[in-house]
């Protein structure tokens, strides 16, 4: 089994797996001030393929949503979990990031048999599998886990945009953009706002 994006930019993907619960996890959320980290976990289903599923970041909104709806329905199992603020404060991103992911991958609620994960490391799960760099470009199931992830991350930081309208988030999704970093400077930091992160770290009141 094998997936490429382009041959000019990438070798081939070879996958030492050739059944029918390969699993594609990836995650959204590492680089925002706040708000928790987001990771999905897809089983595509061999019969049934989704065309045109790429990056989530390179996909308009109104994509990203229908596409998260058509991988909702046509997948065999899918899962998104998260890790929160406070956790990403304890464990630092990058723990925290494989957290999301084993959290996604356990709640399957068909066992995946094999990983492919987007980025350089596998998150430490007992399943095996393969990290795969530019994955989200260069496997549909990656891709996937990536559509729904980023779309239930926005959802969420929509969600708390509507409770607190003067920070942008709905625009911006909590990364640091001058708008944000504007915000932050005249509000301070919300609760939800990532207290290990060095522009929501100085303005926390010393200890």
């Amino acid at each position: 089994m094998s997936s490429t994006s382009s041959p000019l930019a990438w070798p081939e993907l070879v996958i030492e797996y050739a059944g029918q619960h390969l699993a594609g996890v990836d995650e959204v959320g590492r680089g925002p001030l706040v708000g928790p980290v987001v990771a999905a976990a897809v089983i595509l289903d061999p019969a049934s393929p989704i065309a045109g599923l790429t990056d989530s970041k390179a996909l308009s909104p109104a994509r990203r949503e229908a596409f998260d709806i058509r991988i909702r329905e046509q997948a065999l199992a899918f899962a998104i979990a998260e890790a929160s603020p406070a956790e990403i404060d304890a464990l630092n991103i990058y723990h925290a990031t494989h957290l999301a992911m084993r959290r996604a991958i356990d709640a399957l609620p068909v066992m995946a048999e094999y990983l492919l994960v987007d980025g350089n490391r596998l998150p430490g799960h007992r399943c095996p599998g393969q990290a795969v760099v530019k994955g989200d470009l260069r496997h549909p199931a990656i891709s996937a886990a990536s559509i729904l992830a980023k779309v239930a991350r926005d959802a969420q930081m929509v969600a708390l945009d509507a409770r607190h309208p003067e920070y942008g988030l709905a625009r911006h999704k909590g990364y640091p953009t001058r708008e944000h970093l504007d915000a932050l400077a005249r509000l301070g930091p919300l609760a939800e706002h990532r207290r290990s992160f060095k522009p929501v770290q100085r303005l926390l009141p010393a200890s």
